[in-house]
């Protein structure tokens, strides 16, 4: 089955779930038989002040089918797409608004921190090709290198804070001149 099929058939599958549980849902209101369509696209709502356009988990193609209300059918559709990292490197899949930095890095830490600690523990990955687009680093193979080596310092026990997690890994990234984080200096 080839990568399109399979993001289509999960796909799919999460929407009959998010169908049924909303079938199953008593206090719901039904739908308007026919919506008119609207006159205009309304702005991105970074633009109006509103809701973001994607939630918890973080922008790719399962914010584009869920927006920011499903953050669990969102974060496993960008886990089993692989979205999240091309979207953050073309500006698409909601993506747009992610200009990287120490605040968008130590978002993105805490919100992929389950899937982050398994990078790093293995030294590449997904989510540190994100983060070192994040951070605007110069080479993330050796920013796969250096977290791994410094896992124990950025994990130290299971009860480690996100602000910590955060603190290290760009501390880290910081402090190492060779990967030139850019993003995350100053």
């Amino acid at each position: 089955m080839n990568k399109f099929a399979l993001l289509a058939s999960v796909a799919a599958s999460m929407l009959m779930v998010v169908t049924t549980a909303a079938a199953d849902d008593s206090t719901a209101t039904p739908a308007p038989a026919a919506a008119p369509p609207p006159a205009a696209a309304p702005p991105p709502a970074a633009a109006t002040g509103g809701e973001p356009k994607y939630g918890p988990a973080g922008c790719g193609l399962g914010s584009v089918f869920f927006g920011n209300k499903v953050s669990v059918l969102a974060s496993t559709t960008n886990g089993s797409s692989g979205s999240q990292t091309f979207g953050i490197t073309s500006g698409t899949s909601n993506c747009a608004d992610t200009g990287g930095g120490k605040t968008s890095a130590k978002a993105f830490i805490e919100t992929n921190r389950e899937a982050l600690a398994k990078d790093i523990s293995r030294g590449s990955g997904e989510t540190i090709n994100s983060l070192a687009t994040l951070g605007g680093c110069s080479d993330a193979k050796a920013v796969g290198v250096t977290l791994q080596k410094n896992f124990k310092k950025i994990f130290p026990d299971a009860k480690v804070t996100n602000d910590a997690v955060s603190g290290s890994i760009i501390g880290t990234l910081s402090a190492d001149s060779t990967l030139s984080c850019k993003k995350l200096s100053a």
